[in-house]
Formats: structure tokens, C-alpha cells, sequence
């Protein structure tokens, strides 16, 4: 039976993959070799969004991808090296978002490639 709760907030996701590397994943890999992962991840989804979105045809051996499965399992590596780090993400986040609407808040409306 699946205990997972149906919504988590980026504090809660942080705890669980800290949890789970606690007990399950015995440890987390060091920094350089979950940054390595982090970006092996970022490759499967590119490989999986060039064939559908893209000009490229699947592989049979791409036909078993999961569009949903590689973009959590890019946030996981990416929750593993903030919590490695001492980032909040939630925290970082909402600072993103205000720097992006300080920063862009008349840029895309002045795009004339946007219209």
C-alpha cells in the first residue's frame, strides 16, 4: 500500500529524499558524483524530449521512457545535492522567482518574438 502523501511541498520533498537516503540509500554519494548524476539524468530527459518533441526518431530501446519518470528523477538528484549543501530549496526558489520578476518584468512584454 503506497503511504506516499498525493502533494508534497519542496520542504517535505527534501526530508523525504533525506530520509530515504538515511535509510534505504545508506548514504548520499559524494557532491562531484551526484553532480555527474544530476547531469546524466538531464541527458535521458533531453534524449526522451528530442524524440518526442524533436526531430528524432525513437529506438526501440527508447520506446519503455517515462517523460514524468526522468523529470522526477532529475528533481531527486537535484534535491540529493541541496540537501548535501545546505540550500532550502523552497526558500531559493521563491528568491527566483522575485529575481525573475524584478529583472524580466517588462522584457517579455517589449519581445516582439513573443507576439
Amino acid at each position: 500500500m503506497n503511504t506516499q502523501p498525493k502533494t508534497v511541498s519542496l520542504p517535505e520533498a527534501q526530508k523525504m529524499v533525506d530520509e530515504w537516503i538515511k535509510t534505504i540509500g545508506v548514504r548520499y554519494f559524494s557532491e562531484l558524483t551526484n553532480m555527474t548524476i544530476l547531469t546524466e539524468e538531464v541527458g535521458e530527459l533531453a534524449r526522451i524530449m528530442a524524440r518526442t518533441y524533436g526531430d528524432q526518431s525513437f529506438k526501440k530501446s527508447d520506446e519503455s521512457c517515462d517523460l514524468a519518470d526522468e523529470m522526477a528523477d532529475v528533481f531527486w538528484v537535484l534535491i540529493c545535492l541541496a540537501n548535501q549543501t545546505g540550500v532550502d530549496l523552497n526558500q531559493a526558489f521563491l528568491n527566483n522567482v522575485e529575481k525573475k520578476t524584478m529583472r524580466d518584468k517588462d522584457r517579455h512584454d517589449n519581445n516582439p518574438k513573443l507576439k
